[in-house]
């Protein structure tokens, strides 16, 4: 029995691992094509522009209001169902010419992929008790970093040897088959049978184990909100996102312009903050589950106060050369997205278990979505700012951000703290 659920712990952690980060081959291309849309199509610059706000505001807004619909369908369902809409739209994208159809399809893409990653963390959650939830995710959240990775290597091989418009049929089919397997294997370890529900140890008490027992409803967004820590935890996870979308996006521009980089280790050195995340995320996640089990938020928070000092050594040094640079932005990237599986995956799951009649999926769609608004206002925002105030300003306000992030993380721990007193002291959930 025991290996039989080591089993399909390891079968539905890699199944979600890949399946989530294969959505990554869909993402990463339409950030490439844009010079192949500029000069086959002759779209203009601003046209440009809005086909990431056509992907990226649904992907942020329907998953706060709708994160929940995996609790009513069935999470690995919805997941598996939203991957096959996504590689469709994709593969009709790669198709077509017209630019309104082109922001209607990443439209549906972005609608459908934002429900992917609360109910793919709500499975994987279930399958793992809370003792080694944290390590879990934390190299669950890798899958990410690694997606982003492969996807831009796909999307640069196929478009050099076979044309831009093939970078989305091979990855759309991709996508489109792992949809399929997870629909048909994709559960909660309740939908198996001769299998308990796993979110608690063996050892917990009485009181922690009725907290599982509760069938999820059906919250709005508001009540949603006033769960304790939720909206604390979302503010945070919207501060990270702002700073990790301005490494990505604008980094290249600001080693070529402002440090005077060659265009090809712009480029290469730019990736730094990328690679950080995919080291500090699993490494992240041990150290929660070692030295902050009890309240996981609290070494959050430390994390994101020290991504904070690592963008300002960063900023102090940059003129020290490429390796002051590379070793800064590691440290910020690791402090950075190391700890966005944790608030966007492991957080959710727990408070689940603790406020009765709540789904994990729900919730994690609240915190994601709104943290995801911080990259749709990101591009404007730091393009007015540097553009006004040069880019060193840029840095002034990733350092701030991070700061806040720290700080209402911190607060949220203390929230977490009292619930978890409350919860212990009445032997009940609390709402």
């Amino acid at each position: 029995m025991v290996g039989n659920v080591k089993l399909k712990q390891c079968s539905i952690f890699f199944l979600g691992w890949i399946a989530y980060g294969s959505l990554y081959l869909l993402r990463k291309p339409v950030g490439i094509v844009k010079s192949d849309l500029e000069s086959d199509l002759h779209f203009s610059k601003s046209k440009l522009g809005c086909l990431d706000t056509a992907f990226l505001l649904p992907y942020a807004v329907i998953q706060i209001f709708l994160g929940q619909l995996g609790e009513r369908f069935g999470a690995g369902k919805t997941f598996g169902i939203c991957m096959c809409l996504s590689g469709v739209s994709m593969v009709m994208f790669g198709q077509v010419s017209n630019y309104y159809v082109m922001l209607t399809l990443l439209f549906l893409s972005g609608s459908s992929q934002s429900l992917c990653w609360p109910n793919a963390t709500k499975v994987v959650g279930a399958w793992f008790s809370e003792t080694v939830r944290n390590s879990m995710f934390g190299a669950y959240g890798m899958c990410g970093f690694a997606g982003g990775l492969a996807g831009t290597s796909i999307a640069v091989y196929l478009q050099v040897h076979y044309g831009w418009r093939s970078m989305f049929f091979t990855p759309s089919i991709i996508v489109i088959g792992l949809g399929i397997l997870v629909t048909l294997v994709y559960r909660l370890p309740m939908e198996q049978a001769n299998l308990c529900y796993l979110t608690e140890d063996p050892s917990a008490t009485t009181a922690t184990k009725q907290l599982t027992d509760h069938t999820p409803q059906q919250y709005s967004f508001i009540t949603l909100l006033k769960i304790s820590t939720v909206k604390e935890v979302a503010f945070g996870v919207l501060c990270l996102k702002v700073v990790r979308y301005t490494m990505f996006l604008w980094l290249p521009m600001y080693l070529l312009n402002q440090l005077n980089y060659p265009k090809e280790h712009a480029g290469l050195f730019s990736m730094a903050f990328e690679v950080g995340g995919l080291i500090g995320s699993p490494l992240i996640g041990i150290i929660l589950d070692r030295y902050f089990q009890h309240n996981s938020l609290t070494g959050v928070s430390l994390s994101i106060f020290l991504s904070a000092i690592s963008l300002i050594f960063y900023s102090v040094t940059s003129s020290w050369g490429m390796i002051f640079n590379t070793v800064f932005m590691l440290l910020a990237g690791a402090f950075n997205c190391g700890p966005d599986s944790i608030l966007t995956g492991s957080h959710p799951n727990k408070l689940s278990a603790m406020v009765a009649g709540t789904g994990g999926a729900a919730i994690a769609g609240v915190v994601n979505g709104f943290g995801s608004l911080g990259t749709v206002v990101q591009g404007p925002i730091i393009g007015f700012v540097s553009e006004l105030y040069g880019f060193q300003a840029m840095f002034y306000i990733m350092i701030g951000l991070s700061l806040t992030g720290a700080y209402t993380v911190y607060t949220a721990s203390q929230q977490l703290q009292h619930l978890q007193n409350t919860a212990a002291k009445y032997h009940t959930t609390v709402l």
